[in-house]
């Protein structure tokens, strides 16, 4: 049989990384080839600079190219920045011969679309919530059942059409189709939460290096998204700032030396580096880089509270918080974010990868990794729509065991 190749080109403020995957019997995939670049002409998840972000797309692509053997034809793109919106809404039609069937099912889901969306936005996704029949709520799998009335509660996901249409113009000029788009913190979800957690009630919190991305479930369902236009860059530049040093440098110090919170130093721990304008290293306290890290994160986490809050889900999430991208990898987060969110809080980054996965295993690729899983679940969810009649050009995608299910604009 013919291979089921699957690939995912995340698109960060920081890097572009390229994956290629081999779809297995088991519907697990095995990671061909990887190509990470420096990201640039990127801010905030948003497009400055076409050229530069279109060669950062073009190295990355080709890294992966090299190291599979495999050309990229197609690929699911991430997507994020300020610009993301999401509402609910709900769709309601007549159910056909008084039995639920998946046409019935894509026809409540075409009327929930039905909404004043403006003109200069573009619709990435359409995810059902759960359905009603005759006044009946709370149903996960409508199919089979008898009624006159089915309804349909979804939640929709829409961005500037420009920005889509930047990040499309980048990655086609390298030569590869955009399949579709992906929310980062979605893509994120299916590799960092357990089905528990879904079930709970838990946010996703995905802080990469322009951007925090938010995404709440709660009964395995999707609630509630939006993407804050600050992350760990924002930590970066006040290190710049304050201790007098170029971003690169900033960027390495932070790595190094960085810590969450000042009250896990030391006074008698120093570090050297050489600041702007002098010609010898200076000697740097770690608590005061950490003053500097922690004021900021501590701001981070005051956004995130701000929007939980905003959502008004903030009292229904058990499971607390999933802390994942590149900076929670910095000491001490954990605990910074759960004293100023005030819920429990665990990182998580992809795990069980086959292939080659020695780069993968941190919270910096869980966004990348994700992708992967939605290309495969879309690959069989195409499959199986060649074989069902009279479906509309909305693409099911069914998480295992069918608890739930997302659809994708095509």
């Amino acid at each position: 049989m013919e291979e089921e190749i699957i690939v995912g080109i995340d698109i960060g403020t920081t890097k572009v990384c390229t994956l290629i995957a081999r779809v297995e019997e088991d519907d697990s995939f095995c990671i061909l080839g990887v190509g990470i670049e420096p990201s640039d002409g990127m801010r905030k998840g948003m497009i400055v600079d076409l050229t530069k972000t279109t060669n950062a797309i073009a190295k990355s692509v080709e890294k992966a190219q090299r190291s599979s053997g495999y050309e990229i034809t197609s690929a699911l793109v991430s997507i994020a920045g300020s610009h993301v919106s999401s509402i609910n809404s709900r769709g309601a039609v007549g159910i056909t011969n008084g039995v639920v069937s998946q046409v019935d099912i894509n026809r409540a889901l075409e009327a929930a679309q039905v909404v004043a969306i403006p003109h200069d936005r573009e619709v990435l996704h359409v995810i059902q919530r759960g359905f009603t029949i005759d006044g009946q709520d709370g149903i996960n799998e409508p199919i089979g059942m008898h009624g006159y009335r089915l309804e349909v509660e979804t939640h929709i996901i829409t961005a500037s059409a420009a920005s889509v249409e930047n990040i499309r113009k980048c990655v086609e000029a390298t030569g590869v189709k955009v399949k579709a788009f992906v929310l980062n913190p979605l893509a994120s979800a299916e590799v960092v939460l357990t089905e528990a957690e879904r079930q709970l009630g838990v946010m996703v919190c995905d802080i990469g290096g322009g951007t925090t991305d938010l995404a709440v479930y709660i009964n395995n369902n999707v609630w509630y998204t939006t993407v804050i236009p600050i992350g760990g860059d924002l930590i970066t530049s006040d290190i710049a700032y304050g201790l007098r040093l170029s971003l690169p440098d900033a960027e390495k110090v932070k790595v190094a030396y960085g810590r969450a919170k000042e009250s896990d130093t030391s006074a008698h721990e120093i570090f050297s580096i050489r600041p702007f304008g002098e010609e010898e290293a200076t000697e740097i306290r770690y608590a005061d880089l950490a003053y500097i890290i922690e004021a900021r994160a501590e701001e981070i986490f005051q956004f995130v509270l701000q929007e939980l809050k905003r959502s008004g889900y903030d009292g229904l999430l058990p499971a607390g918080v999933v802390l994942t991208g590149g900076s929670s990898l910095l000491p001490g987060v954990r605990d910074l974010s759960s004293d100023v969110l005030g819920l429990p809080v665990r990182i998580a980054q992809p795990n069980d990868l086959n292939g080659l996965v020695d780069q993968l295993y941190s919270p910096a690729y869980s966004t990348s990794v994700g992708l992967l899983k939605w290309a495969g679940i879309l690959t069989r969810a195409v499959k199986r729509s060649t074989r069902t009649r009279g479906l509309p050009p909305i693409g099911a995608l069914e998480r295992a065991k069918e608890l739930i299910k997302r659809f994708l604009p095509q």
